[in-house]
C-alpha cells in the first residue's frame, strides 16, 4: 500500500516535470517562429502577438501548431506592421536624442536618459499588448490599455524588462541563443498579463 502511494507520487512528480519541460521546449520553439516572422523588419508586433497566442493555447491545452501561428501572424500583421513602423521611428528618434546627449549639448545626459527610459517603456507596453492580442482586437486599443498596465503594474513591467535583458545578454554572449529566447520573452509577457488579470 505504502509502496503504491510512493509510486503514484513519483508518477505525479514526473508528470508535472514533463509538463513544465514541454512548456519550456514550446517556448524555445516559439522563439524560433517569432524570429522567422520578424524577418520582415516591421512585423515584430504581429510575430510576438502570434507567438503569445500560441503559448496561451499551449498552456490551456488547446490544439495548435505552426499553421495556427501563421494564421494568427497574418491576421495580426494587417495593422501590426504600422505599429512596427512607428516603433522603428520612435527608436530612431531616441537614437538621435542619445547621440545629441553624447555630443555635449546642455541637459544632454538627462534627455538621453529620458529617451532610453521611454524606449524601454514602449517596448514593455508593446509586449504587454501582444500578450493579450486576439483576432479582431485593434492595436490602438491594445496599446492604450497596455500603456496603462505598464504604469499601474511596475512589478510586472520590471519582469518583462528582465526578460528583454536576458535576450540582450544571450545575444551578446552567444548570438544564436537570442533566437529561441525570444519565446521566453513572449511567455514572460503572457505570464505577467495573467498575473495582472488574476489580481
Amino acid at each position: 500500500m505504502a509502496e503504491a502511494r510512493v509510486k503514484a507520487r513519483s508518477r505525479r512528480r514526473e508528470s508535472v516535470f514533463g509538463e513544465r519541460f514541454a512548456v519550456f521546449a514550446e517556448c524555445l520553439l516559439t522563439g524560433v517562429w517569432i524570429a522567422v516572422a520578424c524577418l520582415g523588419v516591421v512585423t515584430y508586433p504581429a510575430a510576438f502577438a502570434a507567438g503569445a497566442r500560441h503559448l496561451r493555447r499551449r498552456t490551456t491545452h488547446e490544439a495548435g501548431g505552426w499553421r495556427e501561428f501563421v494564421a494568427d501572424f497574418r491576421t495580426a500583421e494587417r495593422a501590426g506592421w504600422i505599429v512596427g513602423l512607428v516603433g522603428w521611428v520612435a527608436a530612431a528618434a531616441i537614437r538621435v536624442d542619445v547621440l545629441a546627449a553624447r555630443a555635449g549639448i546642455p541637459g544632454g545626459p538627462f534627455v538621453g536618459a529620458v529617451g532610453i527610459f521611454a524606449l524601454v517603456g514602449l517596448a514593455v507596453a508593446l509586449l504587454r499588448a501582444a500578450a493579450v492580442w486576439t483576432p479582431g482586437a485593434t492595436w490602438r486599443a491594445l496599446l492604450a490599455d497596455a500603456g496603462r498596465r505598464t504604469v499601474l503594474d511596475p512589478a510586472g513591467s520590471f519582469l518583462i524588462v528582465c526578460g528583454l535583458g536576458v535576450v540582450t545578454l544571450s545575444g551578446m554572449f552567444i548570438a544564436p541563443l537570442a533566437v529561441p529566447v525570444l519565446g521566453a520573452v513572449a511567455a514572460a509577457a503572457v505570464a505577467v498579463e495573467e498575473r495582472y488579470r488574476h489580481r
